[in-house]
């Protein structure tokens, strides 16, 4: 039986990932920040609270290390996402040695400033990076020496605390505004497909490589934020404004939440007007021939339960 353990179970997609290694009969060992979880957030697991930058707390002997733990969001000080995607990651590789490494990445590690298009995963790292984040979790991938890394974009589904909350937070008047013009396709990852293909990392044919991970296709962002409507019965269009008029408006709300000290972004900053305003794809054929992933097509089905 595989032993496996998964950092930041306590959180959205460690809690998926938890409950499908359960699912597929492995014995796993859950870690997560906060000090306990409801036994159903892990499938049952035996969970662990340990903070990765804190004392390590006495560990199970694993076959795989599937890390999910680290900071998701483009909001804070740099030092502080840095020491959780960078310092976390380097935490975890020195406390499994032996072990299999999985990681999870992001797509966030592209070229944030002009379209990704069908992106391979050879495109990425770059030079520049318009937040901490991409450029902590880019430094992150550097700093493992042998992990098969997986790069989704844009996960979602039940338990989604980011994606859908920030879509659906700026719902105004019947009117959910976005930016572009509703046409640019978009690569989305259920949360579903992301707990599969890491399962597949931790078992499969490869030791190290770096993976897409996404749905079965691209889909038109303005079907997907009306499926989204719709599933969650909420009675609005979607309303299109284009990123040079955007962009400032984000920027002043930027400025004025820092200079409030407000602990949480504004609904709309820059790097999340530019990330959907225009096309963001990734291939995802390296995952198919290498990981054997076969993941399902985008669907919202369900989403007023999420």
């Amino acid at each position: 039986m595989l032993r496996v353990g998964v950092t930041g179970a306590s959180g959205f997609v460690g809690g998926a990932v938890c409950r499908a290694a359960v699912n597929e009969g492995w014995e796993v060992s859950a870690f997560g920040r906060r000090p306990s979880v409801e036994p159903g957030q892990v499938g049952g697991a035996p969970y662990t609270p340990w903070d990765l930058l804190g004392a390590r707390p006495g560990l199970p002997e694993l076959d795989v290390v599937i890390h999910c733990a680290g900071g998701v969001t483009d909001w804070g000080p740099r030092r502080e996402i840095w020491a959780a995607n960078v310092d976390g990651t380097r935490a975890v590789a020195a406390a499994f040695p032996d072990a299999r490494f999985v990681h999870v990445s992001t797509a966030s590690v592209y070229d944030p400033f002009r379209p990704t298009v069908m992106a391979t995963e050879g495109m990425a790292p770059v030079s520049r990076y318009a937040n901490a984040y991409g450029a902590s979790k880019a430094a992150a991938e550097k700093s493992l020496e042998k992990a098969v890394v997986l790069r989704p974009h844009a996960v979602y589904g039940r338990g989604d605390t980011t994606l859908l909350p920030r879509i659906l937070g700026v719902v105004r008047g019947g009117r959910l505004l976005a930016v572009g013009d509703g046409r640019q396709r978009i690569s989305l990852t259920s949360v579903d497909n992301l707990a599969r293909a890491c399962l597949l990392a931790a078992a499969g044919p490869v030791e190290c490589g770096v993976f897409n991970v996404t749905d079965a296709e691209p889909v038109i962002l303005d079907d997907a934020l009306r499926a989204i409507l719709r599933e969650r019965g909420i009675d609005a269009e979607p309303s299109y404004l284009p990123l040079n008029l955007v962009a400032p408006l984000a920027a002043a709300a930027e400025i004025t939440f820092r200079l409030l000290g407000r602990p949480h972004p504004p609904r709309l900053t820059r790097y999340a007007a530019g990330h959907l305003a225009v096309e963001r794809t990734l291939d995802i054929t390296a995952a198919r021939d290498r990981l054997r992933y076969r993941p399902a097509a985008t669907s919202f089905a369900g989403a007023a339960d999420w």
